[in-house]
């Protein structure tokens, strides 16, 4: 299980999170051979010229890269690719180009099958150890155009020097005079791999398993070793790792090290090792890298200092064979874990401990604390490997030493390691059952670890890593041993693959679920990567099994509704109104009274998620009675109801309404009002009802004073509460409003949209569309004039205003209802219903420019959403009051804006008008043209033309200038997107425009470019 990041795309929220879907690799074989082939052939001839020579390797990369997945489909053709591209470079016809493009090919080679597979098939005879050697020798290690060249001679070069022949042999004389003798050939690979070991490019690291090979060849290790191991430690005593340089000397010598630690131990130079790289301080280096080189040959030589041996002591979960299980299922017997204590039965071989092992496991513990997860995952390797060669007193004390990275007062970072460590131990079979009992609580905590730094918190990588020491311990532990905290862990599990903010956490917990075939298959892999799937819908099933239910209930309350993510706080709330009827009793009696006190708390967070979370209790709770046709207030007792009803006025007395802490509570409370007046709580005459009106008041006049970012979740918490109010608490009898409150609230709204501040207006439109019938009653024409007004007032410092209005003037029509004879004072009529229409498509012609851009294209949007909702009201009970003139400006309007430049607003232009063409129960009488118009779009093909693309959407739309009565208003629209900056409208719109302009025969030349030509000069007028 990969320990990742936190990923960027979730740290703005979860709730945007896009479901992920991925693409498994299905290649069955290389199919490109044949062509590659070719492309190795042509090199000769292609490398002359800089075009050809490139595209050849940009199509050889193509190709190789598509095998990074699956890089064994390479092994059956990787031979006689190596023979085609050796033969290139052994040709003494081949210039240089083409030799180092030979070697370009093989390095690409090796970079998808992995340099370890692909070196052994390079060959390896004695004849070329000494033409591999001299063109290294030859190589400018500081030209940067041939470093693959010199990468694949190192790896050639570590292959042929495994030859089983003493290298002396290859030493020749020069003459007769046996006094003129060429330099050993083990002095001159030596002095290769010390220069390589050097250079900034990925030549060191080749270099690096050059080493690691030939010192381990026996005349090397006898008469080099020792001289190669004090330069080593010369050059990290003398680098620094402040400067580059010393960088890149630091890397490639702690390279050397780390690649033949195991020959340190044929000699007495671990200590002195160990005791270079402590005065070097190495560990405190500020390279990520050279922290983890360290700490790599820091547990090397540790196992030095250890005699090989697997520790009698250590926990063995029988066979770990797949044949040897088979065999022995065949054969009726079983494997038994084999348990620590039966150490007592054997005695352990008694060896005295060097002291430098102390040192070693010191420094690995550290290092499980540093802030790199490179450094951290080599240190845990390392404790695991350490351990295992330890009695087990001395390795429990390492056990204990690794548990004390969970405490409170350590970072995130030794949170991350402690785990990394655990799992590597439980896996190796180190972890003693007995000490389950003290690791458990831990992991636990782990797989919950979330702190809070700064605007955002980290812990994801802690919680990964908790689910992959979960993962270890099912695979290393018989069932019988993990038994009696199962049930814990798999509880853990399901709350951090359901609840869990980063998606690769979600998924790595669910992959680590231990059991539960239903669950497994409901929290998958793919299920669990939307977060809102997983709050609202895949926990609701796993809660549905008794043994999860309250576990997560507890967690969300524990943890979740006081997150400080706001997006995770309402995804919680409305989780627990799901989880309600799973248990309501365990949610009426100690759920609520926990929140009640949290919800008067100091804490805003969780101030805020607990009376979202009472809020939505409180109604799941009421849905649940009215099922039984009982009162809420039988399932919620009445020390609850009082509480919920004071919340809002404790709030008000500390004056918590105000400043940012306002910006959270004003939407939370409105929320609770909300619910509050659907859950038909009995509150009605009772005080508490002034004050909830007052407040959403006083926030629909506050909006200029409240914040950008939530202004628009506020505006839309308040309408929602104000219309759940009217419908619960001013309604005396059903159908009939309470006078005096009717009065007073369209009053004051309609006041409002004469305000001086536009956000002011905005908040007084919506909550007059937001109005239930029988407060429009009566009304209508007095709401209906105001909303008109607001539409009319072009003043560019009220574009939103208009916006709102526009939304809300649909609303209270299709609020109030349609009906031909009824009074246009109470519903849509003959009398108001072009007035209605007048104002909206008033609104059609908005182009309102400031330096936002075109804000008027709001107003339009709105406009056009407002038109299809009130034409389909009225068309569905009286089609009648429809004029041909409406309809007809309607339409023109639509395709009007179905042409212009605006993806996103021709989109939703060209949808409205398809939908009201294909309205058909019943149609939308008068539509000019509307035989031909369903010909240019056909029911089948409507729905999948994509209007956002204009090469789909301009050949459609230009068919309109056909059709006299759009001819001008489409031109209209094409003429903005011809003179748009937008390349490709301006590029699909112009040709089809000018093409659809010409007429079809000669004869109708005159009428036809005179119909046109009309259109342009008027539009051009404009």
């Amino acid at each position: 299980m990969a320990q990742t990041d936190m990923d960027s795309g979730e740290d703005g929220g979860g709730g945007g999170e896009p479901e992920v879907i991925a693409k498994a690799s299905v290649l069955g074989g290389f199919t490109e051979s044949t062509e590659i082939r070719a492309l190795i052939s042509s090199l000769p001839v292609v490398h002359e010229s800089i075009v050809t020579l490139e595209s050849a390797i940009e199509r050889f990369l193509v190709i190789m890269d598509r095998y990074q997945e699956q890089p064994h489909l390479l092994d059956p053709h990787l031979e006689w690719m190596l023979n085609l591209l050796l033969e290139l470079i052994r040709s003494e016809q081949s210039p240089p180009l083409l030799v180092h493009l030979g070697f370009k090919f093989l390095y690409i080679i090796s970079k998808v099958r992995g340099y370890k597979i692909f070196m052994q098939l390079f060959p390896h005879e004695v004849a070329d150890v000494q033409p591999v050697l001299d063109l290294l020798c030859r190589q400018d290690p500081r030209d940067p155009e041939t470093w693959e060249t010199r990468y694949m001679l190192l790896l050639w070069l570590s292959m042929t020097c495994l030859i089983p022949f003493d290298l002396s042999r290859l030493d020749g004389h020069l003459t007769s005079d046996p006094s003129q003798t060429r330099e050993p050939i083990m002095d001159r690979i030596l002095a290769v791999a010390k220069s390589y070991l050097m250079v900034t490019d990925k030549s060191r690291d080749a270099a690096s398993v050059l080493v690691s090979k030939f010192v381990t060849r026996p005349d090397v290790k006898l008469k080099r070793l020792g001289d190669f191991l004090d330069w080593s430690l010369t050059t990290i005593s003398q680098a620094s790792d402040q400067t580059m340089g010393g960088t890149v000397i630091l890397d490639g010598a702690l390279q050397s090290l780390c690649y033949h630690g195991t020959s340190v131990c044929v000699c007495s130079s671990a200590p002195v090792v160990l005791q270079c790289l402590d005065q070097c301080h190495v560990a405190e280096s500020s390279q990520a890298m050279l922290r983890k080189l360290g700490v790599k040959l820091v547990q090397r030589l540790g196992l030095t200092f250890l005699k090989p041996r697997l520790a009698k002591w250590r926990y063995q979960r029988g066979s770990r064979s797949l044949a040897a299980n088979l065999s022995l299922s065949q054969s009726g017997s079983t494997v038994k874990a084999v348990s620590p204590d039966m150490e007592t039965q054997s005695q352990e071989e008694d060896y005295d401990i060097p002291e430098e092992v102390e040192n070693v496991i010191e420094q690995l513990l550290g290092g499980l604390k540093d802030k790199e997860t490179i450094v951290r995952w080599s240190a845990a390797k390392g404790i695991g490997r350490v351990t295992g060669r330890l009695p087990r007193e001395l390795a429990d004390e390492v056990v204990g030493s690794v548990l004390d990275c969970f405490s409170f007062q350590e970072t995130d970072n030794a949170w991350h390691g402690g785990c990394l460590a655990l799992a590597e131990l439980g896996r190796r079979g180190l972890l003693v059952p007995s000490r389950l009992p003290d690791v458990v609580p831990l992991i636990l905590k782990a797989l919950v670890y979330d702190e809070k730094r700064g605007a955002c918190s980290v812990g994801s990588n802690v919680r990964d890593a908790a689910c992959y020491v979960c993962w270890a311990f099912a695979r290393a532990y018989e069932p019988t041993e993990l038994k009696p905290f199962v049930t814990q862990i798999a509880c853990a599990l399901v709350i951090t693959a359901v609840f869990d903010r980063n998606v690769n956490c979600r998924r790595a917990a669910s992959g680590t679920f231990p059991y539960g075939i239903d669950i497994v298959v409901a929290a998958d892999y793919f299920a669990v990567g939307n977060l809102n799937n997983c709050y609202l819908s895949i926990s609701v099933y796993i809660a549905s099994f008794p043994e999860y239910t309250r576990p997560m209930i507890d967690h969300l309350v524990a943890m979740k509704i006081n997150h400080w993510d706001g997006v995770i706080r309402q995804l919680a709330t409305k989780a627990l109104h799901n989880l309600t009827p799973q248990a309501p009793d365990y949610m009426s009696t100690t759920v609520m009274p926990q929140l009640l006190p949290i919800a008067l708390g100091i804490d805003l967070h969780s101030r805020h998620g607990a009376i979202l979370a009472s809020a939505e209790i409180s109604h799941a709770l009421y849905k649940l009675a009215n099922q039984n046709n009982r009162p809420v207030t039988e399932l919620i007792s009445s020390d609850c109801v009082d509480g919920l009803k004071s919340i809002h006025q404790r709030l008000f007395d500390r004056k918590q309404y105000r400043g940012f802490g306002g910006e959270l509570m004003r939407p939370a409370v409105c929320s609770l009002i909300e619910n509050m007046s659907v859950s038909k709580m009995p509150f009605k005459d009772d005080p508490v009802i002034t004050g909830w009106q007052w407040l959403i008041d006083d926030t629909l006049k506050s909006l200029h004073l409240i914040s950008p970012g939530p202004r628009d979740g506020i505006k839309e918490a308040a309408v929602s509460a104000l219309a759940a109010l009217c419908e619960q608490y001013y309604q005396p009898q059903p159908g009939m409003a309470d006078p005096q409150m009717q009065e007073v609230l369209v009053s004051q709204y309609i006041a409002g949209l004469k305000s001086t501040e536009v956000l002011t207006r905005c908040g007084s439109a919506l909550a007059l569309g937001s109005l239930p019938r029988f407060m429009i009653h009566g009304k209508l024409h007095q709401i209906l004039s105001g909303l008109q007004q607001s539409c009319s007032q072009r003043e560019v410092c009220f574009t939103e205003a208009r916006r709102d209005a526009a939304k809300a003037m649909a609303q209270v029509c299709v609020t109030a209802g349609v009906s031909a004879q009824g009074g246009s004072d109470s519903v849509v009529c003959e009398g108001n219903v072009s007035a209605v229409y007048r104002a909206l498509l008033d609104c059609m012609t908005d182009y309102t420019l400031d330096s936002r851009g075109d804000v008027g294209a709001w107003v339009r949007e709105a406009a056009m959403t407002s038109l299809m909702e009130v034409t389909l009201c009225v068309v569905g009970t009286a089609p009648q009051l429809l004029s041909p003139g409406l309809v007809n400006g309607m339409m023109c309007s639509l395709a009007q804006q179905s042409a212009e430049k605006i993806d996103r607003y021709r989109a939703h232009a060209g949808s409205v008008f398809v939908r009201l063409l294909h309205s058909n129960n019943p149609a939308v009488p008068h539509i000019p043209h509307r035989e031909e118009l369903l010909a240019i779009f056909p029911t089948e093909g409507a729905e999948g033309l994509n209007w956002n693309a204009p090469s789909q959407a301009f050949p459609h739309i230009t068919q309109l200038l056909r059709l006299p009565q759009y001819q001008y208003h489409t031109l209209l629209g094409l003429t903005v997107s011809v003179g748009g900056l937008t390349e490709s409208t301006v590029r699909v719109c112009s040709p089809v425009s000018v093409t659809l302009c010409l007429p079809v025969s000669v004869g109708g030349l005159t009428e036809s470019m005179v119909r046109v030509c009309s259109s342009v000069s008027v539009a051009l007028c404009l």
